[in-house]
């Protein structure tokens, strides 16, 4: 096949913070396990949610929603996927909320991208990277290409950006488990905004797919969504801390151990099996003592959100526990400038909006 999609609908997405966190982040992570699964109670809008939290629905973008980024204006910008179907493809914006979501940008292939960075918005698509600027209310007046591949037809994933100003960049392997021809495919990659001085961060990750550094950190969390052809030995998608140079063993070692895993780092997280992880943000006390400092986690595939523990250096780090249930296919996730969480559903568009109970 030419290329992997993400989130595919079968088995992947089709193809889809804390000064004193410096402390309970001083380990590369061990791949945690689930912890103790606390009962979910209805939060509202049809979800299931910790008690303490409330849900409502914030807005509706179109069908495939995959990406959420606010702009420094507090607007809801969103990317809608198909990886197969792509009537919706594109970049909307949600000016506010229960507004409807306006398509700005159009003729993109799968853009799985976005970030606002000193006043343009980045979107990574199949194979490009593009920056736009001066929107006037309906479209961009500038825009250019900064980037050409790195892999001709590679689906480029999630931006970020580095406390040292540069972007990184998922992309996902060409194939599900045959050995890369290049270097940039199934890698997570570095560069200036202005798309020069490519350099590969880490490498031999199947889909590196979520990006989130730390706040006030330099520590990088990433989602990677895992094999599919190893039936009963398929490994969960994992939740990891990912430092510049690592090789993650891709497609050889999945986790299982042995030579042919030696020296490859551990996930700080083992998620479900065929999840289709999707995005990742950094909680640090947004929702309350009673969550805590945590990665949350959408599951695609598995209609789950996960909260992933990242408390002290004990037992609590890379803890597993479900977060909400009641999306079909939840994949984009942001948090939005008052501090609560968004949650979008790939299937249907509607963007959840989850706080604390003021009740």
């Amino acid at each position: 096949m030419a290329r992997v999609r993400r989130p595919r609908v079968r088995g992947r997405l089709p193809a889809p913070a804390l000064a004193a966190a410096l402390l309970l982040l001083a380990g590369c992570g061990s791949g945690g396990k689930a912890g103790s699964s606390p009962a979910l109670a209805g939060i509202g809008a049809g979800l299931k949610g910790p008690t303490g939290l409330t849900a409502s629905v914030y807005a509706h973008g179109p069908p495939t929603t995959a990406v959420l980024a606010f702009d420094p204006q507090g607007r809801l910008w969103l990317s809608a996927a198909g990886l197969e179907a792509h009537a919706h493809d594109g970049v909307y914006l949600i000016p506010r909320p229960d507004a409807p979501a306006q398509r700005v940008l159009a003729g993109l292939d799968d853009p799985l991208g976005l970030a606002w960075y000193q006043g343009s918005l980045y979107v990574a698509s199949v194979g490009r990277v593009d920056a736009y600027g001066a929107f006037n209310g309906t479209r961009f007046t500038r825009h250019r290409t900064i980037l050409t591949g790195p892999v001709a037809g590679g689906e480029n994933n999630l931006l970020a950006i580095a406390p040292d100003g540069r972007f990184v960049m998922g992309i996902t392997a060409t194939c599900d488990h045959c050995t890369p021809t290049s270097k940039w495919s199934g890698s997570i990659v570095s560069f200036a905004p202005n798309g020069s001085d490519l350099r590969l961060y880490a490498g031999r990750i199947r889909a590196p797919f979520g990006l989130a550094f730390f706040p006030g950190t330099s520590r990088l969390f990433v989602t990677m969504n895992q094999r599919d052809d190893l039936g009963a030995a398929t490994p969960g998608d994992w939740l990891a801390i990912v430092r510049e140079g690592q090789d993650w063993g891709f497609p050889g070692c999945y986790g299982q151990g042995g030579s042919v895993c030696f020296g490859v780092p551990q996930p700080t997280a083992v998620l479900d099996k065929h999840a289709a992880v999707g995005g990742v943000v950094i909680l640090t006390g947004q929702l309350g003592a009673g969550i805590g400092p945590s990665a949350i986690v959408p599951e695609w595939n598995v209609a789950k959100v996960q909260r992933v523990g990242l408390e002290g250096a004990g037992a609590g780090f890379g803890s597993v526990t479900p977060f909400l249930t009641g999306i079909s296919n939840p994949l984009a996730i942001a948090l939005a400038p008052g501090g609560a969480l968004l949650v979008g559903d790939w299937a249907t568009g509607t963007i959840y909006r989850i706080s604390r109970d003021s009740s």
